[in-house]
């Protein structure tokens, strides 16, 4: 029962990469192409603009066509997308390429929550999620230790070539395992589409819980790797020996607060104190700029990006008790969704302050945002009376 989630593993190991990719290699590329920081925040709004469109389309999209035709064209798209990278060279293009990234990247933690839905009992299902959702962790991890060494070889414009022959592997094995004994068979497919409803109250608790809290992960991915270069000068080989540590972390926090859910959080619609308590471990990244030791700053922002994987499966917990079973993929992708646009209204502010050195102000915006989500997701999700 297991082999379809860790099938959705290997797909978020996929579609991690594929982004991280840009990222790692954007001291290379920004100074090969003549991008400034700016430029690159620019670029990553197209990216997490169309991810947020393309999560809760997915997620309806999944819900109603089965989780294998869904993710081989999501998986598809997204491949032709990473490999047109290497054919570009301005912001445009640039832009482009990352926003058909993200629009077929938007199936990703859908599909993966559904699969996990579908393939294991309740009690297992908060493991089943952080199982399919650590492949992209290690895809994370990954990328910096396999990218870094193509490109100062072979020239950064290979390594987005080979991540599409990596998806075309994938489609071949989804292929094979996305049906019986390996994935149950849909007792009946859903009359028509179901779409989000932003004027249920479930929508914002779901939101709230969810976007603003765990938002560290994605500037800790895309943004901050150039506060490592230009602001206490890592160079590009060094960047990529360390980056793998934050998405370890990531993974580390998938598994541990899955686990915790399950544990302690199990029949609970609303786990007020872990939630507290996240909020409060997430609070030191905004200290991250009070020193210069690197070592202190990996850990920083690795404790960060720990604790953005634990609101991930604590929200998605409680999500899953708000909808019902056959709606999972949508509630998944109103969760990244909505991670997602704040990731892309945030991308270029962030952008912004590095260009112009204050990285300060944009270290505690990051840590802030959880206080932000918690507190109005207290509000939302209050019994009314």
């Amino acid at each position: 029962m297991w082999v379809p989630c860790a099938g959705m593993a290997l797909c978020s190991f996929l579609s991690f990469l594929d982004r991280q990719v840009l990222a790692v290699l954007s001291p290379t590329i920004l100074r090969d192409t003549g991008l400034s920081p700016q430029d690159y925040g620019n670029v990553v709004f197209f990216f997490f603009i169309a991810y947020t469109f393309g999560n809760p389309i997915w997620g309806s999209v999944i819900d109603y066509v089965g989780l294998r035709v869904g993710m081989l064209i999501a998986v598809a798209l997204w491949s032709a997308a990473s490999t047109s990278h290497a054919f570009m060279a301005g912001v445009i293009g640039f832009a482009a390429a990352r926003a058909m990234l993200g629009l077929g990247e938007g199936a990703t933690f859908p599909g993966g929550l559904r699969t996990a839905i579908e393939s294991l009992p309740p009690h297992l299902r908060a493991r089943g999620i952080a199982t399919s959702f650590s492949g992209g962790t290690i895809g994370a991890i990954v990328t910096p230790l396999a990218v870094v060494p193509i490109a100062l070889r072979f020239g950064w414009r290979t390594a987005f070539i080979l991540t599409g022959v990596l998806g075309l592997m994938w489609l071949v094995l989804w292929a094979a395992i996305a049906k019986p004994p390996y994935l149950p068979a849909v007792a009946q497919k859903p009359a028509k589409v179901a779409f989000p409803n932003p004027f249920e109250r479930r929508f914002w608790a779901l939101v709230f819980s969810y976007a603003p809290p765990a938002i560290s992960s994605g500037p800790i991915l895309t943004i901050i790797p150039l506060y490592l270069s230009r602001g206490l000068g890592v160079s590009q080989a060094e960047l990529g020996r360390i980056f793998w540590i934050p998405p370890l972390a990531w993974a580390l926090g998938y598994f541990f607060w899955g686990w915790a859910a399950d544990r302690y959080a199990s029949d609970n619609p609303r786990p007020v104190r872990m939630f507290l308590l996240l909020t409060a471990l997430a609070l030191p990244l905004g200290m991250t700029t009070w020193t210069n030791s690197l070592p202190l700053v990996m850990l920083s922002i690795s404790l960060s990006i720990f604790i953005a994987g634990g609101f991930q499966m604590v929200a998605l917990k409680v999500g899953s008790y708000a909808y019902p079973r056959e709606q999972a993929a949508m509630m998944s992708g109103i969760a990244s969704g909505a991670w997602s646009l704040t990731n892309a209204l945030l991308s270029p502010w962030l952008g912004g302050l590095f260009n112009a050195q204050r990285y300060a102000e944009a270290f505690w915006i990051v840590a802030l945002c959880p206080v932000v989500g918690v507190a109005v997701w207290l509000a939302l999700s209050r019994r009314r009376t």
